[in-house]
């Protein structure tokens, strides 16, 4: 009988009892099962690097704990996701059902498909990384999730706290960083697959040429002032469009280097790593197998 093993995150949002033990039942026949609940940041990844050469590793949780797993992973292990956050990028963009149940079963009989994953100065991730105003907005909102109940606040929060960030800075964000081979920007996104994150249902797509088995494509506004903030919204919700002149872009890359005139936020799917002063952006190509139930949307 094959071994796989559950980790789960059980204080991610959409994770109960409840839906733990459904989540159970649907992968339990033909399989033997060990489930492992993590009890702090960063334990996810040493969980999967002791579960080296294991055949099969499942993640309940939102993409953070994806996020832990993939940093820890061996290179031949197969990964599938069961939604269990707020947002869940990577299992929305794989085709993954939303319902946990639904998706264990999906992901029982799904193929592995390997995508490549990038690296923020040696941090892997598997959708998008940030420098600036995106992992300014991260950090704010985890702060809210800290002062309640630990768990990250709505989609509301999230447009609350841009609004507020916004407003604070006077819709202004002047060149910050430059980033070697295109010149300066305000921030920069560093995208790995096309789906930025997700408004409820509608899908943010920053970076609508990235995929999943390509390389690295970047987005990088040279400033920002409040005449073009509705444009930049407009832009991210249709899912790009024109290119505009005043950002930069930059498709399936392998290394992007970006250095900063002072230290700002760095994320990685939705992680705060603190703040950086330079950041070495890489694609790791064919990095990954991970279980795609839907293989019409894997190109999300």
């Amino acid at each position: 009988m094959n071994s796989a093993t559950l980790i789960v995150n059980p204080f991610a949002s959409g994770v109960t009892e409840e839906r733990l033990a459904s989540v159970e039942r649907e992968l339990r026949p033909g399989v033997e099962l060990t489930v492992t609940l993590t009890e702090r940041p960063e334990h996810a990844t040493e969980l999967a690097r002791d579960l080296a050469g294991a055949d099969r590793i499942y993640v309940f949780g939102g993409d953070g704990l994806l996020n832990e797993v993939l940093n820890g992973l061996d290179h031949d292990t197969v990964v599938g996701v069961v939604p269990g956050g707020r947002t869940n990028v990577v299992a929305r963009a794989l085709g993954v059902p939303r319902d946990p149940a639904t998706a264990a079963r999906a992901l029982v009989s799904a193929p592995p498909r390997r995508i490549s994953v990038g690296r923020a100065n040696g941090r892997r991730f598997a959708f998008a990384a940030g420098i600036g105003f995106d992992a300014e907005l991260v950090r704010r909102v985890d702060r809210l999730g800290r002062r309640n109940d630990g768990r990250r606040p709505g989609d509301l929060a999230f447009t609350w706290e841009a609004a507020k960030l916004l407003a604070g800075r006077r819709g202004r964000y002047e060149p910050a960083l430059e980033i070697e081979g295109f010149g300066r920007a305000a921030f920069a996104i560093v995208a790995n697959g096309h789906t930025y994150s997700y408004a409820g249902s509608r899908p943010l797509r920053v970076a609508p040429e990235a995929r999943f088995e390509l390389g690295l494509d970047l987005v990088a506004p040279q400033r920002l002032v409040p005449r073009a903030i509705p444009r930049f919204v407009v832009y991210a919700f249709r899912g790009g469009g024109e290119r505009a002149e005043d950002i930069l872009y930059g498709h399936d890359l392998d290394r992007i280097e970006v250095r900063c005139d002072r230290p700002l936020p760095l994320q990685v799917d939705g992680e705060d790593l603190g703040d950086a002063v330079s950041v070495v952006f890489e694609a790791e190509r064919d990095a990954v197998s991970i279980l795609a139930p839907n293989a019409g949307t894997f190109r999300a």
